[in-house]
């Protein structure tokens, strides 16, 4: 068994400290400093929370995607818990994503949920992580379930590019989160609410990650050892 590393462990409560931090000073900012949008109104202000969760998403889509590659180009524990703790980062941030935008919807549009293309591959996307991580919950932890999930976590990915194209492939009614002069934030408090909003999910994203990470380790390893004393004889019925 590996012993602790103290340093490991120091660094990770720090990005830890930092993420609350953040987290604090933009709950602060967004709805103390930023003035609200003369149109959306005080709705518009999920805009903060609800882009730098998509980003967040998209960071643990990746991270999946380079562990299901890394595993299916060879195995190894380190590669799987690489896609794993991705794989549920992505549903984490997925979540928030899908439900912060109906009600940004709901006030933009007049309703909650439309099948516009953007939001379509997106709900997509979402379902996929959340069939990854269903399927390593109660799957078993086999070669064959790993390779499956690892199938997934390349899958979700294929999904990235067209959520991120798909307001310029397609028409729909999703704007723009980022366009020319702005996008809609043209208060200088509005720009640092949402530039402090991005930075702060993607300390909560590494964390999320490096912690979900340490817990797939520690649960291979003590599978591992499971497997060893069942081979010596240890834990069978007599």
């Amino acid at each position: 068994m590996r012993s602790r590393n103290p340093t490991r462990d120091l660094v990770f409560l720090a990005l830890l400290l930092i993420a609350a931090t953040l987290t604090i000073v933009t709950i602060q900012l967004v709805f103390l400093k930023a003035p609200i949008e003369s149109t959306m109104g005080i709705v518009q202000k999920i805009f903060y929370f609800h882009v730098p969760a998509a980003y967040a998403m998209y960071l643990g889509a990746t991270a999946c995607f380079v562990g299901s590659v890394m595993y299916l180009m060879g195995a190894s524990d380190n590669r799987d818990a690489i896609a794993r703790a991705g794989a549920e980062v992505a549903v984490v941030f997925g979540i928030i994503v899908i439900v912060t935008g109906p009600l940004w919807a709901a006030k933009a549009w007049g309703q909650y949920w439309t099948w516009d293309p953007r939001l379509t591959t997106s709900l997509l996307s979402v379902l996929i992580y959340v069939a990854y991580v269903v399927l390593r919950a109660f799957g078993g932890d086999n070669e064959a379930e790993r390779k499956f999930a690892a199938a997934l976590g390349f899958l979700g990915a294929v999904n990235l590019p067209i959520i991120h194209f798909s307001v310029q492939k397609w028409s729909g009614q999703h704007p723009k989160v980022i366009s020319k002069g702005g996008g809609g934030l043209q208060h200088p408090d509005m720009k640092l609410a949402f530039a402090l909003g991005m930075i702060t999910f993607t300390f909560l994203a590494i964390v999320l990650f490096w912690n979900r990470m340490r817990v797939s380790m520690a649960n291979a390893r003590l599978h591992r050892v499971e497997e060893e004393a069942m081979e010596l004889g240890f834990g069978e019925e007599d």
